[in-house]
């Protein structure tokens, strides 16, 4: 663990050299020319306070009290341009200090203890809740765990120390840039049009973020420079920090999957409870203890997970085959993405893949938390008396779950002596082009380049880009060179009939028209081969999120 720790200190110490702090530090200079010799501290403070708490808790939050987060930016937006408009106009500055020393008055802080502290505290809380730090393992890791309600003491601690890396060289450079334009004589003389000056820059920064486009701005920033994001990739990329980034997902615990089923020897202890459900769909609610009596297979998908897809023709199938021998699926839907969370898609889905058994929203992580899962898709066969017997995760050994089912289900006085379903099992056999992420916060594989090696890919034109997806605007393209025989990407349409032209190696291969969030199949080729795939995006505002492959 305290390997992980300097690692993120350091890593946070370093993002004052990163492209996507640049936007900050005019703004963070703009807020020390005016106020006390205490106001870089508390923009420093309120920046990297503001940014801990809402990447460890907006998940929860948004759980409690529903509400969009873009407010959260809407309240940047106004104090930012309220902050700016101050510089601008002396007059308003005068009323915003009086109502600061009135506020100050009322917990017994007088002007001279604040010195500018809480109204720097303002101004770095408002930063901190729309700046986005370039994101490196250890960063994605946090905002990953964050998402999927998984924040512990550990969590908690490694934020801290990269929060703490980046406070100090934010404070020396607010610090020293405060003394620069006070205190110098060459430009103290115009000290008030320095801060007018400041001001617009300010005003401009809340309508840049108002318009979405300091994010484009960001990316631009990290794109335009791609050594920083090598050597981000490269410090935090050893192994020793990736093995300590395992156990932080919890991936130390060796997770069993015995190959050979032994109805007299495995026992993987007492299934847990069904926890934290948001709706169950094609069926009332269920619970394990009401549940004994009968073999069950819970199986962890979500419905644009390839993998999921490619394995639920058999977990259907053997719930069609056994359900009248005493055996249930309950199909435990946990989303990876925002959109997966809504039920009417996981209806969508449940009809296209002719699902009949309960299906489960675990929208929340609970009951995939309660199981120590990890994976999608993840099976666990649980026997008459509630105890887990068998597990697998991922494709293939079908035919060892199934004839695990059929004995457990004698084990449980029934008699299913019906031959093995023995489906095709398709899973890649070659080193086709891994899963690969849009997002900012999980990207990866991207390139600046675009003389692109395999395995990587580029935007071209305009995209809105956020943590778990991005979004098409005008004249928006994406070219990524694969290996693989098919390609499938994850896409939320803006409208009924979002247009996207699917090139490979130059040649117009389809037109996808996207209707609902969903897996879109993209390219089928006959045999698996490196090819350079090209998307030209017609309609403004459409989501991808993660292009997966197969053969």
């Amino acid at each position: 663990m305290s390997i992980l720790l300097l690692f993120a200190f350091i890593s946070g110490l370093v993002t004052i050299f990163a492209p996507c702090i640049w936007p900050l530090l005019p703004i963070v200079l703009s807020a020390t020319t005016s106020g006390g010799h205490r106001k870089p501290l508390g923009i420093t403070l309120g920046i990297i306070i503001s940014f801990a708490f809402f990447t460890l808790t907006l998940s929860y939050i948004v759980r409690i009290i529903p509400f969009d987060p873009d407010i959260l930016r809407l309240f940047a937006v106004f104090i930012i341009g309220l902050l700016g408009l101050s510089l601008v106009i002396p007059k308003l500055t005068f009323l915003l200090e009086g109502l600061v020393s009135k506020i100050s008055g009322k917990f017994n802080i007088s002007s001279n203890q604040d010195n500018g502290f809480w109204s720097g505290i303002l101004t770095g809380f408002s930063l901190g809740i729309v700046w986005s730090p370039c994101a490196g393992p250890i960063l994605a890791t946090i905002a990953t765990l964050a998402a999927t309600q998984s924040v512990n003491l550990q969590i908690v601690l490694v934020t801290a120390f990269y929060c703490l890396g980046i406070g100090i060289p934010l404070f020396i450079f607010a610090t020293i840039g405060r003394r620069i334009f006070l205190k110098s004589k060459l430009l103290s003389p115009y000290t008030g049009k320095i801060q007018q000056a400041f001001g617009i820059i300010m005003i401009l920064t809340a309508m840049l973020i108002f318009t979405g486009y300091d994010r484009i701005l960001q990316t631009k920033l990290l794109n335009s420079i791609p050594a920083y994001s090598n050597f981000l990739y490269k410090l935090e990329g050893n192994k020793s920090v990736q093995n300590q980034l395992e156990k932080l997902k919890g991936n130390n615990k060796p997770m069993p999957t015995p190959n050979i089923f032994s109805p007299t020897q495995t026992n993987l202890g007492q299934a847990p409870e069904f926890v934290g459900i948001s709706k169950w769909l094609n069926s009332e609610p269920l619970t394990i203890s009401q549940l004994k009596g009968k073999v069950v297979l819970v199986d962890f998908w979500t419905y644009t997970c390839i993998n999921c897809i490619r394995t639920l023709p058999f977990v259907t199938s053997w719930y069609e085959k056994y359900k009248d021998k005493g055996f249930i699926v309950i199909g435990v839907h946990t989303p990876e993405f925002e959109f997966e969370k809504k039920t009417e898609n996981v209806l969508n889905a449940i009809k296209q893949y002719n699902i009949h058994y309960p299906v489960a929203q675990d929208n929340d992580y609970l009951t995939w938390k309660a199981y120590n899962n990890h994976y999608w898709p993840a099976e666990y066969l649980i026997d008459a008396k509630g105890v887990i017997r068998h597990t697998h995760f991922g494709e293939g050994e079908y035919n060892v779950t199934e004839k695990a089912i059929q004995d457990l289900l004698k084990e449980a006085g029934q008699n299913p002596d019906m031959p093995l379903t023995n489906m095709p099992d398709q899973p890649p056999k070659s080193q086709i082009t891994p899963e690969t992420y849009l997002g900012l916060s999980r990207r990866d594989k991207y390139s600046s380049s675009k003389d692109l090696s395999l395995n990587t890919w580029t935007l071209n034109g305009n995209w809105d880009e956020q943590d778990e997806y991005i979004s098409s605007k005008e004249i928006s393209a994406l070219d990524f060179k694969f290996n693989a025989g098919k390609v499938f990407l994850v896409i939320t349409p803006a409208t009924k009939s979002d247009v996207i032209n699917v090139l490979v190696d130059g040649k117009l291969t389809q037109t996808i028209t996207a209707s609902e969030a969903k897996l879109y199949p993209l390219v089928e080729l006959p045999q698996v081969g490196t090819h350079l795939l090209h998307l030209d995006f017609q309609t403004p505002g459409t989501k991808i999120y993660a292009f997966t492959f197969g053969e």
